[in-house]
């Protein structure tokens, strides 16, 4: 004899699970997509920063890999499957590819833009969990957007001239 779970009763209704839910699956793209972005720069840097910026976007891609992890829970916690799959992350992120291997400064500038368009997402996605009193949610995307927000400013500092 089995038993079922019970339903979901955490204090927050399942409208505004379902809310959060979605929009931390938007997180979880943008940041799977920036990853995969970071990751593949890592692999084809090239020129006189190569070492400064391989190292620099390593440490940048194990620590987005570590979120997604925390982001994806967050989402099954809620009582949602979290997304998963090419397809289902570019129908979700607001990141786009990259086309053929750009020069390092380049890659460096897509970075930049890449995490500002993850912390825009984190913010779209906070005022829903603060309604709905949603402290873990608001903490996880509290912690995201400081880490997105200071890469962004490390990296737009090695485009100044």
């Amino acid at each position: 004899m089995s038993i079922a779970a019970p339903p979901i009763d955490i204090g927050i209704p399942a409208e505004q699970r379902a809310e959060i839910a979605a929009g931390l699956g938007r997180v979880l793209a943008d940041s799977t997509v920036l990853y995969a972005k970071t990751h593949g720069f890592h692999w084809n840097v090239t020129g006189p920063m190569f070492n400064t910026l391989h190292l620099m976007f390593m440490e940048q891609y194990t620590e987005l890999w570590t979120a997604l992890d925390a982001i994806a829970e967050r989402i099954r916690a809620l009582g949602h499957p979290a997304p998963f799959g090419g397809s289902a992350y570019s129908g979700l992120s607001s990141i786009p590819e990259t086309q053929g291997i750009p020069k390092a400064m380049e890659m460096v500038h897509e970075l930049v833009q890449g995490h500002e368009a993850v912390s825009r997402t984190i913010r779209s996605v906070f005022s829903v969990a603060e309604a709905a009193n949603d402290q873990p949610t608001a903490d996880l995307l509290t912690q995201r957007l400081q880490i997105h927000e200071k890469t962004a400013w490390m990296l737009r500092s090695l485009l100044d001239q």
